[in-house]
């Protein structure tokens, strides 16, 4: 068949790629040079073959653990095929609600979500550029509940950017305590104090053991509560207005 004859016969081929999304060929240049059109978005650059066999990138597929979409936009998912900071960890938040696998393994982000807007990594990779901060020698969490305690969404209203070393204070253990109240531990020689608590580190390490659950809890809210407002004084100029209120404003619960 001439060229210009299987140029007519192709274009308006429809077909669907490997993610179920609707394509049509809109331009043929030849078998290795067609423009594909979807449903929404700018037109896409490909071949015949690539056509007839799914292998077109549409940046509306749900490619991330059927949840998470690229999106149009300035922001690559990689760069010298790396994967950028942004996609990181936007896939890595996606991969902690929506990953069965990890779930299983992480149980405290049973049912845990992330807003439809962050679904399109264009919008989540923007807000990371407008809240990410860097401190030396410190690596940088995100996290979705110290500003909003016991959310399970992440979203620009409940996320914050937090040091490690902070992040860390906020670590409740729930899958190791079993019964016992927060931060209070069982000791295994213990019959006149069967209860204990530990706190800090080195020169600021606090451990005290107590005859029962509610002295061991009481004694642990006060110096936990103590401990973080401390640090977020000792950081207070390093990190965001809300992450520094929502530390001296923390309350420490029993049922936490």
């Amino acid at each position: 068949m001439r060229s210009e004859n299987l140029a007519h016969a192709r274009i308006g081929a429809i077909g669907k790629n490997n993610f179920g999304s609707t394509m049509k060929v809109i331009e043929y240049q030849g078998h290795s040079d067609i423009l594909v059109k979807f449903d929404k978005g700018k037109p896409v650059h490909t071949s015949w073959q690539a056509f007839c066999k799914g292998n077109v990138r549409y940046v509306y597929d749900l490619t991330v653990y059927g949840v998470g979409y690229i999106g149009e936009g300035e922001y690559m998912p990689s760069l010298n095929r790396k994967d950028t900071p942004q996609y990181k960890t936007w896939s890595s938040m996606i991969k902690r609600c929506y990953s069965k696998r990890f779930i299983e393994t992480n149980p405290a982000y049973l049912n845990c979500s992330v807003t439809a807007e962050w679904h399109n990594f264009q919008n989540f990779a923007k807000w990371y550029d407008d809240n990410y901060y860097e401190i030396n020698g410190e690596t940088i969490c995100l996290d979705k509940d110290i500003l909003k305690k016991g959310n399970k969404e992440y979203s620009p209203d409940t996320c914050v950017f937090v040091p490690e070393s902070i992040n860390k204070l906020f670590i409740k253990n729930e899958a190791k305590r079993g019964y016992l109240p927060v931060g209070v531990y069982l000791r295994s020689d213990g019959r006149k104090h069967p209860y204990q608590i530990i706190i800090g580190k080195g020169k600021n390490r606090i451990n005290g053991k107590y005859k029962t659950l509610d002295e061991a809890f009481q004694a642990y809210k006060i110096h936990k509560e103590a401990l973080i407002k401390k640090t977020a004084n000792e950081y207070k100029n390093k990190i965001p207005l809300n992450l520094y209120e929502a530390m001296l404003n923390y309350n420490v619960e029993i049922n936490d």
